[in-house]
């Protein structure tokens, strides 16, 4: 079925619309976020199954992450990523938040220490053996 004759609906469940919109990568964790208290509808935390029309207002919490989004298109076809996005509105100044806490999230991984992960190389081993005595 191609885009043009994809049926789009009046009203969708809210955790299917999460989906869809590529918010939750599978409808059980977008219904769990709901039932957790993550995502708001109009203002009111709802529930999975609360159907939701074009100009509904949402609010979700996805780890530091906050949007505050309008619905434009309530689809119930999981679309590419690129498409997805024309499914909500985003307010500016979530968007402007979202950005900077990223930035600063970027920031704080890049000047944390590295930590050696996997099997030491050559140049540790012959370190630990100088450190603990052993030579072989």
């Amino acid at each position: 079925m191609n885009r043009a004759t994809e049926k789009i609906e009046e009203k969708v469940r809210l955790d299917r619309w999460l989906w869809a919109a590529r918010f939750f990568k599978t409808r059980q964790i977008a219904a769990e976020a709901i039932n957790g208290g993550k995502v708001h509808l109009n203002g009111q935390r709802t529930k999975p199954g609360k159907e939701i029309k074009a100009g509904s207002q949402l609010r979700i919490h996805k780890g530091a992450l906050e949007w505050e989004i309008t619905v434009r298109v309530p689809a119930t076809k999981r679309r590419p990523a690129s498409e997805a996005r024309g499914f909500y509105d985003e307010s500016p100044a979530s968007a402007e938040r979202r950005e900077r806490l990223i930035e600063a999230l970027r920031l704080e991984r890049s000047m944390a220490p590295r930590i050696a992960q996997g099997r030491p190389n050559k140049r540790d081993r012959r370190m630990i053996h100088r450190f603990t005595g052993k030579s072989s």
